[in-house]
């Protein structure tokens, strides 16, 4: 006979007529044999807590709680799912009177495929805007009567088909993973993806989950990984959760989002930017630096955390300790579900923080190979140090990996053109992208912060009329500085402009007028640019100086005004050479011999010349070596 677990003495004395619903399930099946044994399960449905929860017998499978919240329609069921317990369908009844429904829910055997790789310093990220990128199968452009416009900022057409269609241009170009902005489901019609309506659905514009599925095992069939970008401190104002909150904490300034919940029912319109905005919301201020300043009041640090993005974009209140559970079980089913191999954790500091670092922790636990970077926009080196795990400066462990360099990003945008001055009081070009990385004795792992040129939030590295050196020095640099390097979609051609921020590809809609992932299709000076990138990236994949090398590098004087520096792994020797001159400049290689050693030539990787390192070497106005010494 059937062991059955009877939860919950509270009936309604009227029912009603209508037959019990369940409307969602989430998550919508799961996986045996997980190191964490508990399970959360979100039912939702009309009065579905005003019903007794009925577990039937499934061997290794046992009740720990039933949670109702303050809204009926919702029930939080949490099981203990041992290791004994074994793939298969359980059973869950739902009983309010006479009335009676099962639900089933399957337990999976764990995903063998490929995935869950992590990423770091040996790879190269492509940032792809999956809307602007390649229109693959046009038939899902439209829903809910938003149609694209490709002059306008909202959708495009691409798709994930469009990704995989082009997965052998990505493989060729020489990157290692791709990073794609959200691709969960956001109702309405913004392009960007950071107002998810559904954190367990692909947006239907893009695909389908099981096309995800398909893109992330197509992608490690040819040697590329895959990074999701998730969003854990809001979603979007047309997420089912506002439609019809569960509780009056599960949103900051829950007031605000009743309110916009009774909008969004009477089907008030909004301002697509803004949201609707005014009636008390306060929004962040975006001090981010507040929650490491020893100084700050924590009303500022409560404004950055509570605040709302903004009036369309719901503040998750993470200190809920079902809503924390439902997006750290959230990220961990779709790295079990669909094999990605990072996570790019959106808008970081502006969740809770001890959320953020019991995220970390579950899913290192669960996954001790897989990496997760966190955005976290700061002027200043400094703030990567406290981010870090392991950091020196923040008391309180983060547990995060990976941070992003900003600092080096805007510093390198902003000195690049300029000329390298190293007269006290005056510093600029190279020396100063030299002066930010002597500040990486804040940082607890230097190999494992992203950098980057650009993304999709800040201008692109390349301006219009800018010259190609230009491009060559700032790629040069990205992949042979520490770090992971990052790049974003159409650099490796030089989009430039602010208008190309979040421009389409070009070739990737059927009529372009240039085919940009051809050789034919783009102009002579992509093709330059597309060939150095290329060159550089492909050889940067089996180069373990450049990968995993230490580095050790040279102030830029006044006398060369070169930046000299050396990625050094065992007895192998990378010296890069970047000449901050609008002149051609000799430099004396003594200097350099403490990394040199008896070496007396160097073949520069982009061009196959060899250069004699025994006296002095003339580099070109504004020109760039990347040396591979021979072995010590």
């Amino acid at each position: 006979m059937k062991r059955i677990f009877f939860i919950s003495l509270f009936l309604l004395c009227s029912l009603g007529a209508g037959a019990i619903e369940i409307e969602r399930m989430d998550p919508p099946f799961w996986y045996s044999g997980m190191k964490n044994h508990e399970l959360q399960i979100m039912f939702y449905g009309k009065d579905i807590a005003n019903s007794q929860f009925v577990l039937e017998d499934y061997e290794g499978v046992s009740l720990k709680e039933v949670c109702r919240m303050e809204n009926p329609n919702y029930l939080i069921v949490y099981l203990n799912v041992a290791d004994e317990a074994r793939p298969g369908v359980m059973d869950f009844r739902f009983v309010q009177g006479k009335k009676s429904i099962v639900k089933q829910f399957e337990l999976r055997p764990r995903n063998t495929d490929a995935g869950a790789m992590g990423f770091s310093s040996k790879d190269v990220l492509y940032l792809i805007m999956p809307d602007r990128f390649a229109n693959g199968n046009p038939d899902n452009d439209v829903l809910d009567g938003y149609e694209i416009d490709r002059q306008g900022g909202g959708r495009h057409g691409g798709d994930i088909q469009g990704i995989v269609d082009h997965l052998d241009y990505i493989s060729d170009l020489g990157v290692t993973a791709i990073w794609l902005n959200p691709v969960q489901f956001n109702k309405g019609g913004n392009s960007h993806g950071y107002a998810i309506s559904d954190f367990y659905l692909i947006d239907p514009r893009l695909g389908s989950n099981e096309e995800y599925c398909d893109m992330v095992r197509t992608a490690h069939g040819k040697g590329i990984k895959v990074v999701m970008d998730m969003i854990f401190n809001h979603c979007g104002s047309s997420h089912w959760w506002i439609l019809d909150i569960p509780s009056s904490d599960w949103f900051n300034q829950n007031g605000y989002a009743e309110k916009l919940s009774e909008r969004q029912r009477s089907g008030e319109s909004r301002d697509r930017r803004s949201g609707w905005g005014g009636d008390g919301l306060v929004t962040t201020t975006h001090y981010k630096w507040t929650l490491m300043d020893p100084h700050a009041p924590q009303s500022e640090k409560d404004i950055l955390v509570e605040g709302w993005f903004s009036g369309g974009m719901p503040d998750l209140n993470q200190k809920n300790r079902h809503l924390g559970k439902y997006l750290i079980q959230n990220s961990i089913w779709w790295i079990e579900y669909s094999r990605i191999d990072g996570i790019r954790m959106d808008t970081y500091p502006y969740a809770d923080y001890d959320f953020m670092v019991e995220w970390c922790r579950e899913i290192e636990a669960e996954y001790p190979d897989f990496n997760i970077v966190g955005e976290g926009w700061y002027p200043r080196n400094s703030a990567a140090g406290w981010w870090q795990r392991d950091s020196r400066i923040n008391a309180s462990d983060p547990k995060l990996k990976t941070v992003m360099d900003f600092d080096l990003t805007f510093t390198t945008k902003r000195e690049i053109l300029k000329e390298s001055n190293t007269k006290e009081g005056s510093e600029a070009g190279l020396f100063k992208i030299y002066e930010c990385l002597t500040q990486d004795f804040l940082i607890p792992d230097p190999e494992n912060v992203l950098v980057f040129l650009d993304n999709h939030d800040i201008a692109r590295f390349m301006d219009e009329g800018d010259p190609v050196w230009k491009f060559k020095q700032g790629v040069a640099f990205l992949l042979t500085t520490r770090g992971i390097p990052q790049m974003y979609y159409g650099t490796e051609i030089a989009m430039a402009g602010p208008k190309s921020l979040r421009a389409d590809f070009p070739g990737g809609w059927e009529g372009d007028s240039a085919d940009a992932f051809t050789r034919e299709g783009r102009t002579p000076e992509q093709n330059e640019c597309w060939d150095f990138a290329s060159r550089l990236l492909n050889w940067r994949k089996t180069s373990l100086p450049a990968t995993e090398g230490r580095l050790v590098h040279y102030t830029p004087d006044n006398e060369t005004r070169c930046y000299v520096y050396a990625r050094i792994y065992g007895d192998e020797t990378v010296l890069v050479i970047l000449n901050g001159s609008d002149d051609d400049r000799s430099v004396r290689m003594d200097r350099f011999s403490e990394v040199i050693g008896d070496n007396t030539s160097g073949t520069d990787v982009i061009t196959g010349e060899t250069l004699d390192l025994a006296d002095t070497v003339v580099v070109p106005a504004r020109g760039v070596y990347v040396l591979e010494l021979e072995k010590r």
